[in-house]
């Protein structure tokens, strides 16, 4: 498997990151490594997305900086030229999914059904995000559609937080969690890396507890 693959499985939980002002991504990332999850998906869905992202890689170079909701190939080219290591998808988009896998760059397209697995599949990944997590069903959910395909490894996004994590992270069909409680945008708003680092922590701790 991918060594930035491994990178993720190891850190067990990966924080998606909301930037809307580039002067957070250096505090956020230096509160995340403190905090003992050194990686981000820094979603495409602001404008100041893909400076965050050079920002990160630059000033945390041993960081995994990847880049999330990425809707075209347009964007990939973007956020790989900033220095993402991982591409993040909310859906399976074929073009997405064929241009990274031609250019080596990983990638986890969410999915819900076993005709979107069957597609991962299609293209050999061996990692999927879950998305949205929560609200698709959850763990019970994963557990159903995951038992036909034995191979694939998954990554629930949406609606994990440190009360259920443990729960997914028990399952050995997970590859890590993808989450957000503990990069709330009004504690980034309000400078509160503090706080950001103590929750990062935590979430630390719990993947270290459940996978040792």
């Amino acid at each position: 498997m991918n060594a930035v693959l491994e990178a993720l499985k190891k850190i067990g939980i990966i924080p998606v990151v909301v930037l809307d002002d580039a002067k957070d991504a250096e505090p956020l990332a230096k509160a995340l490594c403190e905090g003992g999850l050194p990686c981000a998906e820094v979603t495409f869905r602001t404008a100041a997305a893909e400076e965050c992202i050079r920002i990160m890689a630059e000033k945390c170079p041993d960081m995994l900086v990847g880049a999330g909701t990425v809707l075209s190939v347009e964007q990939v080219k973007r956020a790989v030229n900033a220095g993402a290591k991982f591409i993040v998808s909310p859906g399976f988009n074929p073009d997405v999914v064929g241009y990274c896998v031609e250019n080596n760059i990983p990638i986890t397209p969410g999915i819900q059904t076993p005709t979107e697995i069957e597609m991962a599949l299609k293209f050999n990944l061996e990692v999927v995000k879950f998305f949205p997590a929560e609200p698709a069903g959850g763990l019970k959910m994963i557990k159903a559609v995951a038992a036909p395909y034995t191979t694939l490894q998954f990554i629930p996004t949406g609606g994990i937080s440190a009360s259920n994590v443990r729960d997914y992270l028990a399952y050995n069909r997970i590859f890590a969690c993808g989450g957000s409680w503990m990069v709330k945008k009004d504690l980034v708003a309000d400078g509160k890396y503090d706080e950001i680092t103590a929750l990062v922590r935590e979430a630390a701790d719990i993947v270290k507890e459940m996978r040792g």
